[in-house]
């Protein structure tokens, strides 16, 4: 049962309901600060007292509005003009607030997906090591972000840039940094936003730094590079679920199966990695 209710407390109930878990905490989502699964778990509980702070701002402004427009509707007309006004700056007043209610509930949206997707990742959140990435593959010395481009979280962004529509954007809250879609896409895996930094770094995509950060956002597209690595890694992955598709369910088929998975982890922009 949700101890939360979600006619006073909006952002703590959607945590508890989405993530199933019965302390809104950053403890309770993640340990080991400074890793990205407890940085995805603070900027959850943050945007989750947002989301309340701002529920709370919309109760205020619905209720002088109330009291206004049931004085109105009592007849109390002696003082018309002057309550007309007063609703305009109040309904106004409420339009914003309401406004922003909604971009804090859309961004805990968003960081709530983000969470999840990293906590089911089969492969560790940790900094990258060469261990994690394989043995034969090249990793930059001066580098720590190769976790925002393994398994299949490159070709996730390529793919969804390449649809059209993707943001990089601040939210104006905390300055804390996401990804938005200008068509709402509830079912798509999320993309971080140290993902798109690091394609943005390795000439991958180009961000449109002319537009404002906080809305719209600056829109994102595949440079010329970002194009030829997004063909490679659905030629490999196509080539990777074909093999696969070809495998039965017997031990021994199941043997070669796992042995056709193994590139898949490392397969999304393999050439980026190996630069």
């Amino acid at each position: 049962m949700n101890p939360y209710d979600a006619d006073t407390h909006p952002g703590p109930y959607l945590v508890v309901e989405v993530l199933r878990v019965g302390d809104v905490s950053v403890p309770a989502l993640a340990q080991g600060p400074g890793e990205p699964l407890h940085q995805a778990a603070t900027r959850v509980i943050e945007a989750a007292a947002a989301l309340d702070k701002r529920h709370e701002s919309v109760l205020d402004a619905v209720q002088r509005s109330q009291r206004l427009l049931d004085g109105i509707g009592r007849g109390e007309v002696g003082r018309a003009q002057v309550s007309y006004a007063l609703l305009r700056t109040t309904l106004t007043e409420l339009g914003d607030v309401l406004a922003q209610q909604d971009r804090a509930y859309s961004q805990l949206v968003e960081y709530l997906s983000a969470y999840r997707q990293l906590a089911s990742s089969p492969e560790p959140v940790q900094r990258a090591t060469n261990k994690s990435h394989g043995q034969d593959e090249k990793t930059r010395p001066d580098r720590d972000d190769d976790w925002a481009i393994a398994g299949q979280r490159g070709l996730v962004a390529l793919e969804a840039v390449a649809a059209g529509g993707v943001r990089f954007r601040h939210n104006a809250i905390g300055e804390d940094q996401y990804i938005s879609r200008d068509k709402a896409q509830p079912q798509a895996p999320a993309i971080f936003p140290q993902t798109v930094q690091r394609l943005v770094a390795d000439g991958l995509l180009h961000q449109d730094t002319t537009e404002n950060v906080y809305r719209p956002g600056q829109l994102l597209s595949l440079t010329s590079q970002g194009e030829v690595a997004l063909r490679d890694g659905r030629a490999t992955t196509s080539r990777v679920s074909a093999a696969l598709g070809r495998t039965t369910t017997q031990t021994t088929s199941g043997t070669l199966a796992d042995s056709a998975a193994a590139p898949a982890a490392r397969t999304p922009l393999a050439a980026l990695r190996s630069r």
